[in-house]
This record gives C-alpha cells, sequence and structure tokens, in this order.
C-alpha cells in the first residue's frame, strides 16, 4: 500500500463537481506535482489531503490511517500556502516555532529545532527579524521551515512559487527539491506551471475540469500524451490536421504534401481524417533533402528568445512551430522566405483523443 492512498475521491460544493473521482496512490518520499489550468480541481484535492475541505465521497489514507474526517491538527501535515501565510507581528523563529509551541513542546526543545530549520533554509542570520524586512523568496523559505519544523508525515505546497519572480522562482525550485530529497518527506506539489511540474517531480498528475487526465513521469508526460488535452497544456505543440492515404503503412496528405507515420494509423480507415502531435524541439529547418518528413512552407514569423529562437512557418493552412538554439554565428532567416521543415516519422502522436 502507498504511504498516502487517496481513494474515489470526489468533492461537490452545491451542484457543482470540482473533484471527480480522484485516485492516486503516493510512495514515502516521493515528489508528485499537481498540474492543471485554473479550476481543475487540484487546489481542493491539497485541501481535502490538509483537511481544510471535507470530502463529499472518498477515502485518503497517510501511513495506513484513515484521515479523510480528522481536523487538520489529527493529520501531522505540513502545508505551505501561495501567500507564505507568515504571521506579521512575529519574529522568523517564532514564526518557525509556532507549530511546536501549541503542541507544548518545551522552550529549549523549540529553539533547537528553529536553529536546525534556520541552518537547514541557509538563513541563520534572520531570527528576529519580522516578515516585513524579507523579501519575497525569505518568506517562502520561512513558510517551508515552518511547515517542516513539525517534523510533517506529508509535505503540501500550494503553488508556492508563483508569486516570486522568475529568477528567484527557478532557484528556489531547485532548493525545495533538493531539501525534499535530504529529508526524504513526502510532498504533493500544486502548481500550473508546467516547468515547475517537470523539473521537480518523481511523478506528474495533470488535471482537467476536477478529473485525472494523466498520470506519469515528467518524461512520460511529455513525450506520451494520452490525451489531446495533456498533449496541448503540457509544452507547445503543432497539431497537423490531414486525410489518411494508407492506415497500414502511415502515410498522410497534410497541406496536400504527403508524410509518414512510424506505426500506421492502428484502428483506422484510408480516407479519414488525422490529426497528430508534434513538438517544436522535434523539427528542423533542411534543404528539402533526406529520408525524413518534409513540408515545404513560408517563414511567417521569428521569434527571438535568448538561447531559444522560435519559427514559425505557414504550410498553407497549416502553421508549424520549431525551435532551435541561438548561434551567433548565424543569421536569422527572413519573414516572407520559402523554407522546408523536416522531422521523422517517430516523433509523430496521434491526437485524436
Amino acid at each position: 500500500m502507498a504511504y498516502l492512498e487517496i481513494a474515489d475521491l470526489k468533492k461537490s460544493f452545491g451542484a457543482n463537481q470540482v473533484v471527480k473521482a480522484f485516485d492516486l496512490g503516493v510512495e514515502r518520499g516521493e515528489f508528485v506535482s499537481l498540474l492543471g489550468p485554473s479550476g481543475c480541481g487540484k487546489t481542493t484535492v491539497l485541501r481535502m489531503v490538509a483537511g481544510f475541505e471535507t470530502p463529499s465521497s472518498g477515502s485518503i489514507r497517510m501511513d495506513g490511517q484513515e484521515v479523510a474526517r480528522l481536523p487538520p491538527n489529527q493529520r501531522n501535515v505540513g502545508m505551505v500556502f501561495q501567500a507564505y501565510a507568515l504571521f506579521p507581528n512575529m519574529t522568523v523563529a517564532e514564526n518557525i516555532g509556532f507549530g511546536l509551541k501549541i503542541a507544548k513542546r518545551p522552550q529549549a526543545s523549540i529553539a533547537k529545532r528553529v536553529g536546525q530549520m534556520l541552518e537547514m533554509i541557509k538563513l541563520p542570520h534572520i531570527a528576529d527579524r519580522y516578515p516585513f524586512q524579507l523579501s519575497g523568496g525569505q518568506q517562502q523559505r520561512v513558510a517551508i521551515a515552518r511547515a517542516l519544523a513539525v517534523e510533517p508525515k506529508i509535505l503540501l505546497l500550494d503553488e508556492p512559487l508563483s508569486a516570486l519572480d522568475a529568477k528567484i522562482r527557478v532557484s528556489l525550485r531547485e532548493e525545495i527539491r533538493a531539501l525534499q530529497k535530504e529529508l526524504g518527506i513526502t510532498t504533493l506539489f500544486v502548481t500550473h506551471d508546467q516547468e515547475e511540474a517537470l523539473s521537480m517531480s518523481d511523478r506528474i498528475v495533470v488535471m482537467s475540469e476536477g478529473r485525472m487526465e494523466q498520470v506519469g513521469t515528467p518524461f512520460e508526460i511529455y513525450n506520451f500524451p494520452r490525451t489531446r488535452f495533456v498533449a496541448s497544456f503540457v509544452g507547445t505543440l503543432n497539431l497537423l490536421k490531414g486525410r489518411i492515404l494508407d492506415a497500414g503503412s502511415g502515410r498522410l496528405l497534410v497541406a496536400d504534401q504527403e508524410i509518414g507515420v512510424a506505426g500506421g494509423f492502428p484502428g483506422r480507415s484510408t480516407g479519414e481524417e488525422a490529426t497528430l502531435a508534434l513538438r517544436p524541439e522535434g523539427i528542423r529547418l533542411c534543404d528539402g533533402t533526406g529520408d525524413a518528413n518534409r513540408l515545404n512552407g513560408v517563414i511567417e514569423d521569428v521569434g527571438f528568445h535568448g538561447p531559444i529562437v522560435r519559427i514559425r512557418v505557414r504550410c498553407q493552412d497549416t502553421v508549424i512551430s520549431l525551435d532551435s538554439f541561438n548561434s551567433p554565428s548565424s543569421q536569422l532567416p527572413e519573414r516572407g522566405a520559402a523554407a522546408t521543415v523536416a522531422f521523422p516519422r517517430d516523433v509523430l502522436v496521434l491526437a485524436d483523443a
């Protein structure tokens, strides 16, 4: 049995069902992200695990104990909120030690644990400061230390990085992941940021409209999406719509040009329409020779993003985005110029689900 076992969890507010039959097992020490757009139900799942929302039905077991109807203070979880939720009238040390004080730990024990937490987050010099004297990144580190001070069974993180600027966000997510690995604490992380989920997680749960769309490793979620929603939500995606010329051999007509798909179209018939998904990094500009699939078109746009150059090529009604690495020694392609894009047969994924 998994360390955290969530079975057939449902939640409704009136007639609105916001979580629909959620099932998930999280192993001890695993880092699992709930990823999806706003309103998909991911934070509601987290709040039910924490005890701040009561499930309409279903089971939540932590380390073998049923906790779905227990109050938050009897679940031994640590939660970090998006807005930090530090007490403004308490020092950093008092904030970190608050849960221990509520648990009536001896003062000496609290002081020792607070010192350990400050060392762990690499901020031992700010113990006597107040939250308003800290940067956003420092406040979030303190919030994490406060959640971990009580030695929770599970750490719950509700979009803890969304209020920070980009550079601090990248740095702090690396710190959170390193800390989680060091402590070996089971962690549920809620985010709408696909890059955060892909870079931090052991597994990802992609959610949409209260449903679980797919559960898998970051590699599986990105490279082998099982539904069209997952394919379009996680990463940038090209959708190539065409007509099947030969289902067995995988020949397809796109923008009046023929391409091939590895493995063909099992269960489909010649003459049917099909939609294929293609990631930008699987495509390159070429001179029109070679064995890969090729489509001819015109450069519609060139976007410079520092290390990456994103190019859009129009092939009749189909627009294809591709990414290439920036090189100071090469010239950017010109808008309106003729171009040929090439991509292997095996990078195409059927996206009709």
